[in-house]
């Protein structure tokens, strides 16, 4: 996943100085805010003078029109229109070079992408836009989730309140780009909090509820339906690769994977019409509590025998809660 540094959150050091501090630690990005203010392409040319970092530009304006000859002779890496503030269409021309985005607050439904579904990327705006140092609203886990599902081949950018928890949590979930400001800016040094953002070892304040897939979301079919058809469509409509098993009041017994369909296939081959399904239930998982922290986690996976590529979560009394998966995290590092 890559950092887009905020340069506008160090208000103290002049920006020449800033920058050479974010080439010098090999940031990703420099990520540009603009509260429609056409003076900030004074401070992309200085930039263009200092340095070859990507520019991920960010405009908040009524009008985007009025930008687009400044970006035609300006062209930044990525730019991004604030989708509550528009008031005319957004119609950026073909002229204009580098990826687009469009940026929503956390109260806008990521549905509105339909309308630019040509675009490159969405922008999650995970804290109130403008004030820094807020905390990640957790409901946007969800709108992540739900944005990765509806547009698998688009890219999802985040800004507000990563730190290095929510940066492990939205990797894992395939989250291309984060903006980092405030937390980048007041640790005890721009290098120190780029490795805290990328390392593997965080601490916890966020549950494995916070992020998890529901289960009203998940692969799930009931005990007393279960039939290799039923097993079968219910890991294909998931496509994770297996599908959770519950009884009538949604405790869990297991689940069905697909290397356990196929022991059960190759157990059947002289007639397929013997398998029972419920033999191909994996009654003892390995499974996790949906109050469980990132670290405990972590802990189980670094602890377990054998790879682990999804975890079913369960409530303390046994009721299955969703699932976790790691199949997003490769997306989430390229």
């Amino acid at each position: 996943m890559k950092i887009s540094a905020s340069i506008y959150s160090d208000k103290i050091r002049p920006l020449a100085e800033v920058i050479d501090d974010l080439k010098e630690h090999q940031v990703d990005l420099l990520h540009v805010d603009c509260n429609d203010d056409l003076s900030v392409f004074d401070d992309i040319k200085a930039i263009r003078s200092m340095c070859d970092l990507p520019i991920d530009l960010h405009i908040i304006t009524p009008t985007p029109s009025k930008y687009y000859q400044l970006l035609e002779e300006n062209p930044v890496e990525y730019v991004t229109f604030q989708y509550e503030d528009l008031q005319e269409t957004l119609n950026i021309p073909s002229s204009v070079k580098g990826r687009k985005g469009i940026a929503v607050i956390t109260p806008t439904p990521v549905s509105i992408f339909e309308e630019y579904r040509n675009f490159d990327f969405i922008l999650i705006m995970a804290t109130i836009p403008g004030q820094s140092g807020g905390k990640f609203d957790t409901i946007n886990f969800s709108k992540i989730r739900e944005f990765r599902n509806a547009y698998p081949d688009k890219s999802i950018h985040v800004d507000g309140g990563v730190n290095p928890e929510v940066s492990f949590i939205i990797r894992n979930m395939g989250v291309t780009s984060a903006v980092s400001g405030s937390y980048l800016f007041n640790a005890a040094s721009v290098g120190n909090a780029l490795m805290n953002l990328t390392k593997r070892s965080i601490e916890s304040t966020y549950t494995v509820s916070d992020f998890m897939i529901p289960l009203n979301e998940s692969p799930v079919v009931k005990m007393n339906e279960l039939t290799l058809e039923s097993v079968l469509k219910s890991i294909e409509k998931g496509k994770l690769g297996f599908t959770l098993v519950v009884d009538d009041q949604g405790k869990s017994k297991g689940l069905i994977s697909n290397a356990d369909v196929r022991k059960g296939l190759l157990n059947n081959l002289n007639d397929i019409n013997k398998l029972d399904a419920v033999q191909l239930v994996n009654s003892n998982p390995t499974a996790i509590s949906d109050s469980s922290t990132v670290i405990e986690m972590l802990q189980l996976i670094k602890h377990s025998n054998f790879p682990i590529t999804y975890l079913p979560v369960v409530s303390e009394d046994g009721f299955a809660k969703g699932i976790v998966t790691f199949v997003n995290l490769i997306k989430g590092e390229l």
